[in-house]
């Protein structure tokens, strides 16, 4: 189905998967798209809609008429749905319509998660997303419906959350040091707005902190008219306890450290930009540390950190300087702990860049460069088999290289590239753990605190796979530990999952399958599409072969890269036997990873369930390896039970009496 865009901040439209506007017809079109819409996915009855749509004075086709309606909605859009076939967007159940557009295809939606989500998010993370968020809007919310009964709850709803978002960014600008720009925007806010207590208040402290005192002190006096004379209230005792404050400049008001070191920030940053920027190779490699740093803040730090990082490296290529190119590559040695990359096309760019740059470098480039180029081939090439041998190749000569040197930077980075390469065969959990070990300890003794985080994440995930939930334990509390003293906010996305992966193993399975959907929320705006997608819907049908449940699902769920491996079983659940043959017939052998273990588990108990003898020897042949380890839990989230079950159960299946 054709991915639709919808927005409701501004006038109701509609966008088609190239970004091109779809024509919505006239008025009365829209007017139904926009009630459906409102209803979130819920059922709009035919009578609401006539009802709504003429406002209590219908025509007597009035029904027809809403039906004529719908269906040239449904031409709009999906015109490549075959006449005569059910739409999948625009539905028809029971007595009326529901569009069935997912949230996160919803501008207003997208709205309302962004803002949710920063409530929770430091200020530095949370004043990006609030400023994202609100440029989402294009107008007032269902401008073309201003005096519509039926949209005036929801308009005056999304306008709230607007005007609380607003505020929210203003305060945490100020929370940053950027009284300034707090004070621009809430300028324009108050005015439009003035029985806005909040705002007047933040509006006030931006300019004292400004230093322009008697400013806020005026805005106050016209904010205690305005609410006097046109609202008929008095001001709330916050406005007054500023306004004395001010007055005595109160500690409270001035900028605190955090405040302080944003406007060192802002300070250093506007020099660097304006002394530096002749320098175009100074500037890449600057942008390149710094998209490192960014990395590790998360959500759409991380996203942003990937983005420019490839430009930068793409910028440095064109000016054809291959050792400043390996510089620019070679700096961003972010640690990286879940083995499917997040933008696989990008990963291979980066690859291939990394490749190309080892041919160009003279003989007498820096050994130092040269290893953290393979080190980058090792690390970006993750998850992919088919290149296994020659990433694992340059995992091995990265570390050479770096114990030769005695660089124990370089070294914590291209073990890290080598831990992504330990899984050429399933039950290398020890061989990791051994990594991980020597990550701990150089990094510990280098103070080098992300690489230290990512060693113990490599400790808990091995001790995961042979259910040491006690060692895994010390290893999760001391990362959450680190990750709390150097603000490394991701960490808890791991742990997280990790105590949900334990209670799943422990607990009855209606505990864990709380446990996991609990965990499940710490992913949101994580910036870690590569783990999210489809990983909790595949965690809880690992939990249900685990306790020996029925595999059930529902059918509308997005298996996001799990979807080869999981569906021939839900094809046999839905009693589907002969698709489920076909499609074993092609699926292909699970990537090595840290789910290769809980894949090939879910292959084994498909292919046993229809008697496919060649698919269960293979996949006894590899299994076996980890017969002492529990399948999957080798990633620290999730596990379909113990590997000795499965190879239990193949070996039932396949023995002479079975055929």
């Amino acid at each position: 189905m054709p991915v639709i865009e919808f927005g409701v901040l501004g006038s109701v439209a509609a966008w088609d998967e190239t970004g091109e506007p779809i024509a919505l017809r006239g008025p009365r079109h829209r007017a139904v798209l926009a009630r459906l819409l409102i209803a979130r996915r819920g059922v709009v009855p035919v009578g609401r809609l006539v009802e709504d749509l003429w406002a209590g004075d219908p025509p007597a086709d009035a029904v027809g008429t809403v039906r004529t309606f719908v269906a040239g909605l449904r031409r709009a859009l999906e015109p490549e749905r075959p006449r005569r076939t059910p739409s999948r967007l625009l539905v028809t159940e029971g007595p009326g319509y529901a569009l069935r557009a997912e949230p996160a295809h919803v501008d207003a939606r997208r709205f309302e998660h962004a803002v949710a989500a920063a409530a929770d998010l430091p200020p530095a993370q949370a004043v990006p997303r609030l400023t994202e968020a609100l440029e989402l809007w294009r107008g007032p919310a269902y401008a073309d419906f201003a005096e519509e009964r039926w949209a005036r709850a929801e308009r005056s709803r999304l306008t709230e959350l607007r005007l609380t978002a607003v505020e929210r960014r203003a305060d945490g600008r100020l929370a940053l040091g950027a009284a300034a720009d707090a004070a621009a925007d809430l300028d324009a806010h108050v005015a439009e707005h003035p029985w806005r207590e909040d705002a007047w208040q933040l509006l006030a402290l931006a300019l004292y902190r400004c230093g322009r005192q008697a400013d806020a002190l005026s805005v106050l006096r016209r904010a205690r008219q305005l609410l006097r004379e046109h609202l008929g209230v008095e001001p709330g005792p916050r406005l007054s306890r500023t306004e004395q404050d001010i007055l005595r400049h109160a500690d409270h008001l001035d900028p605190g450290p955090s405040d302080a070191a944003a406007h060192v920030w802002a300070q250093a940053s506007a020099s660097y930009a304006s002394m530096v920027a002749p320098r175009a190779r100074t500037r890449l490699e600057s942008t390149a540390g710094l998209m490192r740093d960014l990395a590790v803040t998360g959500g759409g730090g991380l996203e942003a950190a990937r983005r420019h990082r490839v430009a930068a490296v793409a910028a440095a290529e064109q000016l054809g300087d291959p050792e400043l190119t390996a510089r620019v590559i070679g700096v961003y040695d972010v640690p990286a702990v879940w083995t499917r990359s997040d933008d696989p096309a990008q990963a291979d760019r980066l690859v291939g860049a990394a490749e190309r740059t080892l041919l160009l470098l003279p003989p007498g480039a820096s050994e130092a460069a040269r290893a953290r180029l393979l080190a980058t081939v090792a690390v970006e090439s993750r998850g992919t088999l088919p290149e296994g041998t020659r990433a694992l190749r340059a995992a091995h000569q990265a570390v050479a290289s770096a114990r030769r040197l005695e660089d124990a930077n370089l070294l914590v980075f291209a073990l890290n590239g080598l831990f992504m390469q330990t899984f050429e065969r399933a039950g290398l959990a020890a061989r990791r753990a051994g990594i991980g070990a020597e990550i701990t300890e150089a990094a510990a003794r280098h103070g080098l605190f992300t690489y230290e985080v990512l060693g113990h994440l490599i400790r808990l995930q091995a001790h995961c796979a042979t259910a040491d939930f006690t060692a895994a334990d010390r290893h999760a509390a001391t990362a959450d530990a680190l990750a709390e003293r150097h603000e490394l906010p991701l960490v808890a996305v791991f742990t997280t999952w990790y105590r949900a992966l334990r209670t799943a193993t422990t607990e009855p399975p209606q505990l864990g399958e709380s446990a996991y959907r609990a965990a499940a929320k710490s992913l949101e705006g994580a910036g870690m599409p590569g783990l999210e997608r489809g990983l909790l819907p595949l965690a809880l049908l690992c939990l249900r072969l685990h306790h020996g449940l029925p595999v059930t699902a529902d059918p509308h769920t997005d298996w996001g890269p799990y979807e080869p491996w999981v569906r021939p079983l839900l094809l046999l659940a839905e009693g589907r036997d002969q698709d489920a043959v076909r499609l074993l017939a092609s699926v292909p052998s699970p990537p090595g990873d840290l789910l290769y273990e809980a894949l090939w588990s879910l292959l084994a108990r498909a292919a046993i369930q229809l008697d496919d003898r060649p698919l269960m020897r293979r996949a006894q042949r590899a299994l076996e390896p980890a017969r002492g380890e529990l399948a999957g839990a080798a990633s620290g989230l999730l596990t379909a039970g113990p590997v000795a079950d499965h190879l239990d159960a193949l070996a039932a299946a396949l023995a002479p009496h079975a055929s």
